[in-house]
């Protein structure tokens, strides 16, 4: 079976590219033929390995270039460029003849569905219903998102499948007959947990709006006056990340708060840490949880919408926490850092919950998705 999966880019390492990587890593192996379509990978490798059976198209069309123009600008180039978009993918998907195409929400979502190449069409989103309105934009992007974020509802609807993260997010679309639920899969397996007795904890993520490490550096200062022993570990990068320093500065907390560049090795870097923190506004069924509890960490997150709420009992495996309570998120790290004993319970709790998302699970789900289609 031939499979085409379109995304902006796979040079980025984040968790929509890492799980991308593993199906079609995981389906390559098992005789599926996988090509990944690409806008903006200008010849950039990609950051997680890809099997060498994988075929690779990049369609030049190059989105990102006009981040940093006028909102005018912008939209007139955007208009140009998905009309460019849309018939270099046509062209392509004509000549490689996919049997499935799935689309990962990017900019071919809205036009992916009227190339009548004869292949089925599936959507997933890997972040939730109200994405667009999480952004935290003002003005006259405020009232894009939300025109966008009412269009999308008229999206989903024209693919053959829509694929969300959690049960969640699959009740904020409503009753619509082509949705259903596939959860990520553990991106990687592992024989050991951490013990959890290095007194530093760990936070993942790009260094933006979406993943709130202002509000994480903003609790650790709390934490840090009564914690000074601890670290907290920040990997990652982003547009944010000279504002996130300067923030460090500011607090003080040049001594206990690091930012790191991602690393291809980040189990021994889970591995080496005793508590993974969360302060997402928005996600969609973050990979750095279900990370985190495979090396059986403790986890303190933000119940933000959607995922951690999917993946944490409150209590059990970690802490959820309302979203911007930055004085109660400091408590919960602190009490975890104080209580050896709860803190290894929660963190076999975790690595209990792990198996819960096991590749092997996921993907089966995902195949026979694609024989019924």
């Amino acid at each position: 079976m031939r499979i085409v999966y379109t995304i902006l880019g796979t040079f980025n390492s984040g968790g929509m590219e890492r799980v991308l990587a593993n199906k079609a890593n995981y389906l390559s192996t098992r005789g599926y033929d996988v090509s990944i379509v690409t806008t903006d990978q200008k010849n950039r490798k990609s950051f997680f390995e890809l099997d060498s059976s994988i075929k690779l198209y990049d369609l030049g069309i190059n989105y990102t270039d006009d981040l940093h123009k006028g909102i005018l600008t912008r939209g007139i180039s955007y208009l140009n460029k998905q009309k460019k978009h849309k018939k270099n993918l046509k062209d392509l998907l004509f000549r490689i003849k996919p049997e499935i195409a799935i689309s990962m929400f990017d900019n071919d979502a809205n036009f992916i569905t009227d190339i009548d190449d004869g292949s089925k069409k599936v959507l997933e989103i890997h972040f939730s219903r109200f994405k667009r309105l999480q952004y935290g934009r003002k003005g006259i992007w405020n009232i894009i998102d939300s025109y966008r974020n009412k269009a999308d509802l008229k999206t989903v609807g024209k693919f053959d499948h829509f694929i969300v993260l959690t049960e969640e997010d699959k009740g904020y679309w409503g009753d619509l007959p082509n949705i259903q639920v596939i959860p990520n899969a553990n991106s990687f397996e592992s024989e050991t947990s951490s013990p959890l007795l290095n007194k530093s904890v760990i936070a993942i993520g790009r260094f933006d709006y979406q993943k709130g490490f202002d509000d994480l550096i903003k609790s650790w200062s709390i934490v840090q006056k009564s914690r000074p022993d601890w670290k907290l570990n920040i990997y990652g990068h982003g547009p944010l990340e000279r504002e996130l320093k300067n923030l460090i500065t500011s607090l003080n907390l040049t001594d206990s708060v690091q930012l790191h560049a991602p690393t291809k090795d980040i189990k021994s870097v889970y591995l080496n840490h005793s508590i993974l923190a969360m302060t997402s506004r928005y996600e969609g069924l973050p990979m750095v949880l279900l990370e985190g509890q495979v090396c059986g960490l403790p986890m303190v997150s933000y119940a933000c919408k959607c995922g951690p709420k999917d993946i944490i009992t409150n209590g059990k495996n970690g802490f959820l926490v309302d979203e911007g309570n930055k004085e109660d998120f400091a408590e919960k790290l602190m009490i975890l850092m104080s209580d050896e004993a709860q803190r290894i319970n929660m963190g076999k709790e975790s690595f209990a919950n792990s198996k819960n998302f096991s590749e092997h699970k996921v993907m089966e789900q995902w195949i026979k998705l694609f024989k019924s289609l």
